[in-house]
């Protein structure tokens, strides 16, 4: 047996002895170690192998498994700018706090810096995150301690063996529990409880215990995952006056608040704020709060404070946003309103995630994933896919440029019962509403019009798709059964018409709740 191999097969085995189930990989030759021996374990149905040829679309589909299933996904690639894909994925689940296991193959040290083929300086290439440099030589010991981790894997030739010896007899499985820390006593008096959208990597059920015991409002930036949060938040915090007759005395923040200046702004004008986010301990060090916790407190002590005003409020703006026409807003509001429970639902970065936010009403009953890490519109189709692994139904939500971004995942379509809605507004439909709007040259440097038909793009992929032009088309199409994967483009009206009924909307609704609360 090749050294090589033998390297391969301790590694994989103790993976999978830890509990590690799910392995991308993509084609390589210096790989090869690693491939033949996944193979060989998935032929005993000990991990579910995933292959995928393109390194960038395999690391967010590892991403997006490793998100709906709450454990480690391994990724792995050959050498050399193979690696290198890996980036944008893994800075994700830096800022995420996803649990990737990132696996590039090598060669042997001695090659660096020498101008041999396929040959970098694959150490430390990932910089937020430790590299541990496995050799034949390593007596290798994998330690998962609930962070992305790095393994590069220098691999001697001869890479293949013909040894046939059952390497995987007597495996025994012990997963590794990676439940967060709920822990510490924490006193507070009245205030408003902010969820960011990544929750701070804590599950809905910890929050709900938490805010249960809390007894203050809650504003969720995910108000399709808290029933009880309050509607439409951060377009009537938008009114600066409306803010200050809301302001509270104390303002908790669980993880990040990454959406809207509105909220943001509110959260800053409040006198005392806390922050509870696990990342504050190694990503996000500089947090700046009057107190910063790493861990959901299991005690606490505070003021119960009536939402009945911050209701009052909502239903204000509410009825001003009863009867919206035909436009992003509308289509994405009747699509969360009707998406069935028990499944999963993506919602990509840019418009369609603030929307949600501001114009969704809160409901339950689903998973909602989304990468917010960075924020990034890069691989979200493929994190998609991952995601869909786990779930029996899954609905995604996408502009046309993020569409367009991942689009060569469709070469590796999914086969899972996945319903992708892309608001098709013909190019980058958030610079309209920001102020690079007025810019000269706007449309070549930020509204990037695609001028594509995106139906013939997705028909060429041999992927079933179809359009919505209005509501009564949306929710006919809303309403059919996901059945495998298909692809629902909803073409709305212009951006620059879009920003101009969102200005509108926003003025509308200040005046009601206003009128409402007698602040007018």
């Amino acid at each position: 047996m090749s050294d090589s191999t033998k390297l391969a097969h301790s590694l994989i085995r103790q993976l999978i002895e830890s509990g590690v189930s799910d392995f991308v990989i993509s084609p390589g030759s210096r790989n090869a170690p690693l491939a033949i021996a996944l193979s060989e374990a998935a032929a005993k149905n000990l991990i579910d192998l995933h292959v995928k040829i393109d390194e960038r679309g395999a690391a967010f589909f590892a991403l997006g498994i490793s998100k709906a299933s709450n454990n480690y996904v391994a990724v792995i690639c050959t050498s050399g700018t193979a690696a290198a894909n890996f980036l944008p994925a893994t800075l994700e689940a830096v800022h995420g706090g996803n649990k990737l296991l990132v696996i590039t193959a090598d060669r042997p040290a001695r090659l660096r810096k020498t101008g041999a083929n396929q040959t970098t300086d694959q150490v430390g290439i990932f910089k937020q995150i430790k590299t541990h440099d496995i050799s034949t030589d390593t007596d290798i010991k994998v330690y998962l301690t609930g962070d992305p981790v790095h393994l590069n894997i220098q691999f001697e030739e001869p890479l293949i063996s013909s040894d046939k010896s059952d390497w995987l007899a007597g495996i025994r499985i012990t997963p590794i529990n990676f439940s967060n820390d709920i822990k510490g006593k924490l006193e507070v008096s009245t205030g408003v409880l902010v969820i960011g959208h990544d929750r701070g990597g804590f599950t809905k059920d910890e929050i709900d215990v938490f805010a249960a015991k809390l007894k203050w409002p809650i504003i969720a930036e995910d108000p399709i995952s808290f029933p009880n949060s309050i509607p439409h938040a951060s377009i009537f915090l938008s009114d600066q006056k409306i803010a200050e007759y809301l302001r509270p005395d104390q303002v908790i923040s669980i993880g990040r608040t990454t959406l809207s200046r509105s909220v943001n702004s509110f959260i800053s004008s409040i006198k005392k704020s806390i922050v509870i986010d696990p990342r504050t301990k190694n990503v996000d060090i500089s947090r700046e709060a009057d107190l910063v916790l790493g861990s959901l407190p299991d005690e606490v002590k505070s003021i119960e404070t009536s939402s009945e005003t911050w209701l009052t409020v909502a239903d204000s703006a509410a009825k001003e946003l009863g009867n919206l026409t035909w436009s992003e807003q509308q289509a994405i509001t009747s699509i969360c309103d009707q998406i069935v429970d028990k499944s999963a639902v993506f919602i990509g970065s840019s418009r369609p995630v603030r929307d949600i936010e501001a114009f969704v009403h809160p409901r339950g009953g689903v998973e909602v994933f989304a990468n917010r890490g960075l924020a990034g519109i890069d691989g979200n189709i493929s994190t998609v896919f991952g995601i869909a692994e786990k779930f029996d139904s899954t609905t995604a939500i996408l502009g046309d440029l993020t569409f367009l971004h991942d689009i060569s995942a469709l070469t590796n379509s999914s086969k899972s019962n996945i319903r992708i809605f892309v608001i098709d507004n013909n190019g980058g439909g958030i610079f309209s509403t920001l102020p690079q709007s007025n810019a000269d040259n706007f449309e070549q440097v930020f509204g990037t019009p695609h001028n594509l038909d995106l139906i013939k793009v997705i028909n060429g992929f041999g992927i079933p798709a179809a359009k919505a032009s209005n509501l009564d088309q949306l929710n006919k199409l809303i309403l059919e059964p996901i059945k495998g994967f298909n692809v629902v483009v909803v073409s709305v009206p212009s951006r620059e018409e879009n920003a101009s009924n969102l200005k509108e909307l926003i003025q509308r609704v200040s005046r009601a709740v206003r009128i409402g609360i007698n602040l007018a």
